[in-house]
């Protein structure tokens, strides 16, 4: 069975991706076409990228990048949880994307974004990123809006439509 990891990329205090991330996982896991986990970026502590060898030779220097290669490379797949922070995605996530290369290779990887435009300019942004990573992006995507898929700008309520848009950019990711 494949194993989907959906990465929570921001560890912001307060951040309203903890909850989409376990809706995320919540739904995936009613499919039962693959195995989903949550991995939080938070949990792994990584430092702006402070290895001095680059990524691709895989020669990790640090505990917490050997911990979160062992983390990040047992996954046929991701989805990718993005708040946007001024037409990008977190730094955060930037950042465990580009403490490994060869572990993101060759895997499909979708987008779930959030924020005031839907996250669109983040995943639009993840995507050049990922493909340089040599990931596959799906087409579909959630884009979760602070104004309509949230009340109070704080508390998850997507809208009847974004579980259908959830299971489309699943589809597709298994696929």
């Amino acid at each position: 069975m494949l194993k989907i990891g959906i990465i929570l990329g921001s560890t912001r205090p307060g951040r309203n991706g903890e909850a989409v991330a376990k809706w995320v996982l919540e739904q995936a896991n009613l499919r039962g076409d693959a195995q989903y986990e949550l991995v939080d970026v938070a949990q792994f502590n990584l430092p702006l990228l402070d290895e001095a060898v680059p990524p691709a030779y895989g020669q990790y220097q640090h505990e917490h990048t050997k911990a979160w290669s062992a983390q990040i490379a047992q996954y046929d797949g991701y989805v990718l949880v993005t708040p946007e922070y001024n037409h990008a995605p977190g730094a955060a996530l930037k950042n465990a994307l580009d403490f490994l290369y060869n572990e993101w290779n060759d895997k499909a990887v979708a987008f779930v974004g959030y924020g005031s435009a839907g996250g669109v300019r983040a995943v639009e942004q993840l995507r050049l990123i990922t493909a340089e990573l040599q990931m596959a992006g799906v087409r579909n995507q959630v884009m979760l809006s602070l104004y309509t898929d949230f009340e109070n700008y704080s508390i998850l309520k997507p809208m009847a439509h974004q579980q259908k848009n959830l299971n489309d950019m699943l589809d597709q990711l298994v696929k």
